[in-house]
């Protein structure tokens, strides 16, 4: 079969996105999959909306929908108040929910038929169509990307190309887990442009330029900033001077088609501009996104918060592929669309964007990526250096799939990731209780043989405590004599309740005015709740805080009782 190493690579990570799905929590587990949740809550929104409670100016529904499915976070930010009309307007834009709408349209047939689960828009049958539908768009996707990608590179390149901008990225979690976000349907479309941009070059037709117009607007209603997709068809095929004149030579011969391209963008677009119309009563809303392009996030690429060349270093290969295109029709586009894409992305001020694993912004445009690394690969897939690339990108794929596995049971927070913490959980599928307390408290020691203990605290006794909102919650307080003591170890167990969401275990040292605090919080990755969870961080004793007080208290949110056993304080010292 010709082109079988791509045809098989297909199937495999199709089948691969379809088991991560089946795998999530909700479908093989007592608690049922809830997809459309936060942000993906305000993508989804414009369908129940419209289609079953036909209500999108006062929202009524969402408080009953919210006291039985908890979709908003706790905070309904998903839609604001139009400060003229009253009216409710969503945040987020409508193009999602219309690639979402075919699936939408079955589950909604399918429950309006049972007897089971109600017909409002959130029962599982609508939670089940919009998991399996975005996998399906990104099956659709891979098999599109694998013949942009064979018309200029060979089968093995293509087939590991594919494997390494899925199995080795993010892309993974956000076809197959997170996947009512934008993002996998959006990579769908960048497929479908980079097609269409390569069939128009070869032959020009209307249709093909209509069908581009209309996937750049619709894309734009997906996410304002993907309307640099439109620099993938203009600067195609305009890598040398010969080629650019002939490419704008075809552009005037052909020049109702871009009009026709132009009529099919604002076709794309429409939607949202009736609906902004209907609430707001202007064509244009301003959602509220803030942007620094004049002084970007570089740690969007670089920090150990997510940064997208660290947890998924496989992109490195993304840029360095922008070097070997010189000779691509693609080049110009290419490049222009990938700084600029980047540029904008590391520009947003929600530079972690919001909970997730890694870069997440940049994701849905990885078919564009891909085809940079396939011309990397395509340049050193030759003799030995196979066996080099071949295993690099083994530890590449292995290393990302361990840490989406790390990431779903939250190992790897979605949030608060640093560079110390990252170090000891690196391949580490069971951190212990002090290497969790790096996520708040950098103090540390690499090796307790080289320190003397000396017992300040040790109470194994059961204590059950009234923790209130807002006071001290002193455990205990005492003046100990801490001269020589170069760190301080904390070490608890804590019975935890829904309550210990924003709460930490506290070691404070007070000398006059001064204070050394140092923290851990009570629900850290891995946390069980209603069970006992043990807690241990190090304070690295100031130098001079000899005589200072010390005092062990709990933070909490809510007033609640909390159970603790087998506290300890204890005195390091260095040999």
């Amino acid at each position: 079969m010709k082109n079988l190493f791509s045809f098989v690579a297909c199937l495999l990570i199709g089948f691969t996105l379809l088991s991560y799905r089946l795998s999530y929590p909700g479908i093989n587990n007592a608690e049922p999959m809830k997809l459309t949740t936060w942000d993906a809550y305000g993508y989804y929104l414009y369908l129940p909306s419209m289609l079953i409670y036909h209500d999108v100016k006062e929202l009524k529904f969402k408080d009953s929908i919210e006291a039985k499915y908890q979709l908003s976070g706790g905070n309904f930010y998903q839609a604001n108040i139009h400060e003229k009309t009253g009216n409710y307007a969503f945040k987020y834009l409508g193009g999602i929910a219309i690639l979402h709408l075919p699936f939408f349209t079955i589950a909604h047939l399918y429950a309006l038929n049972s007897s089971v689960y109600p017909a409002d828009g959130f029962s599982a049958p609508y939670q089940n169509a919009i998991g399996f539908g975005v996998v399906l768009y990104g099956i659709l996707a891979l098999f599109v990307l694998r013949k942009i990608l064979l018309s200029y590179y060979s089968d093995q390149v293509t087939a590991l190309t594919i494997i390494l901008v899925v199995l080795a990225t993010n892309a993974i979690q956000y076809f197959s887990v997170d996947n009512a976000q934008s993002h996998a349907p959006i990579f769908f479309l960048y497929t479908i442009i980079l097609w269409l941009s390569i069939k128009w070059h070869q032959k020009p037709s209307s249709i093909l330029a209509f069908l581009a117009g209309y996937v750049i607007g619709l894309a734009t209603i997906s996410r304002p900033t993907e309307a640099i997709m439109v620099l993938i068809p203009i600067l195609w095929n305009t890598h040398t001077k010969e080629a650019a004149k002939e490419k704008w030579a075809l552009v005037r011969t052909n020049l109702p088609m871009i009009y026709l391209a132009t009529i099919g963008g604002l076709i794309g677009i429409l939607p949202q501009l009736i609906y902004w119309q209907y609430v707001t009563g202007f064509f244009i809303y301003d959602v509220g996104s803030a942007w620094r392009f004049l002084t970007p996030f570089f740690r969007v690429l670089f920090g150990f918060e997510k940064g997208w060349f660290i947890y998924t270093p496989v992109t490195i290969f993304f840029i360095i592929g922008l070097f070997y295109i010189k000779s691509y029709p693609f080049r110009k586009s290419l490049i222009w669309f990938c700084l600029l894409n980047i540029w904008i992305v590391i520009s947003w001020s929600d530079w972690k964007y919001g909970g997730s694993y890694t870069t997440r912004a940049l994701m849905q445009s990885y078919p564009v990526f891909a085809l940079a690394l396939g011309a990397f690969l395509q340049r050193y897939w030759l003799g030995s250096n196979r066996i080099i690339i071949a295993v690099i990108g083994v530890y590449f794929v292995c290393v990302n799939l361990f840490q989406i596995q790390q990431y779903n049971t939250t190992t790897l927070h979605y949030y608060d990731m640093n560079r110390q913490y990252y170090g000891q959980i690196y391949l580490n599928s069971n951190p212990t209780p002090l290497q969790k307390s790096l996520l708040d408290n950098q103090d540390w020691i690499a090796n307790e043989e080289d320190f003397v203990e000396c017992v300040i605290l040790k109470n194994d006794t059961l204590q059950t405590y009234t923790l209130t909102k807002d006071s001290s919650n002193i455990l205990y307080q005492s003046e100990p004599k801490l001269k020589g003591v170069d760190y301080l170890k904390i070490n608890a167990n804590i019975k935890t309740s829904p309550g210990m969401g924003g709460g930490y275990l506290i070691c404070e040292l007070h000398l006059g005015d001064q204070i050394k605090t140092n923290k851990v919080r009570l629900t850290y990755p891995m946390a069980i709740r209603e069970q006992f969870n043990s807690y241990s961080f190090y304070v690295e004793v100031p130098t001079n805080f000899d005589d200072a007080k010390l005092i062990l208290r709990i933070q909490t949110n809510e007033n609640l009782m909390s159970e603790i056993s087998n506290l300890e304080i204890i005195g390091l010292s260095k040999n």
